[in-house]
């Protein structure tokens, strides 16, 4: 079966956005189901089974040499494929797994921050410091909504976060006027879309309840697109937000102009913003709830960061040092 405007790709499109699925979610379900069909000379995946599947799981792992994350996303992918859309249940899998690689991650110091920080100014600077001073995600920072921040309660609202899950985060008081005069521009953007009938993207299903809503000054988007586009859905003409590809960049031009010798993505704010909270003495579960966790042990990784795993433990280079200062007196 051919894989280029396949019918049978569209088909199980439609069924993700049926379920609810997020846009990126469905790219990524539909780049390894394509995958999946090419690996086997495009033979359809009804006409597949058990074997097959773990011959690919196999393969990504002993011939792409993916990490295990990557092969659980494309496990993910093609049981989707098959228990949900095909309705052919695949059962046990035997296949080799991918070498579960520990990586820690890259946190900044404070001062580290504060360097990069000094690089950016306006929008790009806002963005990356509602990531730190929030733990967001440079998703869910962009696609932060006026009707989503409280000013009065310093919380903001992160809707569909990962794994679909709403969540509470806290707000710097520090980023208010800031983010209060970016709200009076971005409404501005929305009046003068209005005129023209248009305004911000909005959920499918509210937007055929409501069609009206997205003159709303709520359901504006804090950091709107310069452009306007087509909803990914309706096909109908929009404003979005700012794609990922504006935070990443400015991030990586940053970093560099402060000499930051580590790897620094959008997603080390969110690091170090966790990492922070738990050094300054914050309870863990409290870190996991901000940070929108599943599990505390996701949270955990961040102790290994401040040493609190190994609190009242000192290196024994130390106690040397201590000895030889104490024979100096």
């Amino acid at each position: 079966m051919s894989t280029r405007n396949s019918p049978f790709l569209d088909t199980i499109r439609r069924t993700m956005r049926l379920r609810g699925y997020a846009m990126r979610t469905e790219k990524t379900y539909l780049y390894w189901i394509r995958y999946y069909i090419r690996f086997h000379k495009r033979q359809h995946p009804a006409e597949l089974g058990r074997s097959e599947v773990e011959a690919f799981l196999t393969h990504l792992a002993s011939d792409r040499h993916c990490s295990i994350g990557t092969q659980q996303i494309a496990l993910n992918a093609i049981s989707f494929l098959y228990n949900q859309f095909l309705e052919q249940p695949i059962g046990d899998l035997k296949f080799n797994c991918a070498r579960q690689s520990r990586r820690l991650p890259t946190v900044l110091t404070v001062a580290e921050v504060q360097r990069i920080l000094d690089q950016l100014s306006g929008v790009h600077r806002l963005i990356v410091e509602l990531m730190y001073g929030s733990g967001l995600r440079s998703s869910e920072a962009l696609s932060v909504r006026v009707q989503d921040i409280d000013f009065e309660g310093l919380s903001l609202m992160i809707r569909q976060g990962k794994g679909r899950k709403d969540r509470t985060t806290l707000l710097s008081q520090n980023l208010a006027p800031a983010l209060q005069a970016q709200i009076e521009l971005a409404l501005e953007q929305q009046q003068r879309d209005n005129v023209d009938g248009l305004g911000p993207s909005m959920p499918v299903a509210l937007s055929r309840k409501y069609p009206n809503a997205f003159r709303q000054p709520g359901w504006m988007y804090v950091f709107p697109s310069t452009t306007r586009c087509n909803h990914p859905v309706t096909r109908k003409l929009c404003r979005h937000h700012l794609h990922q590809s504006v935070a990443r960049k400015a991030v990586k031009r940053a970093a560099a102009d402060a000499n930051i010798r580590k790897r620094v993505t959008c997603h080390t704010f969110r690091h170090s913003f966790a990492t922070h909270l738990l050094q300054a003495g914050t309870d863990i579960r409290t870190v996991q709830e901000l940070s929108g966790h599943t599990d505390v042990k996701t949270t955990q990784i961040y102790t290994h960061m401040v040493g609190q795993r190994y609190a009242g433990t000192a290196s024994p280079l130390d106690k040397i040092r201590e000895a030889q200062a104490s024979y100096a007196y």
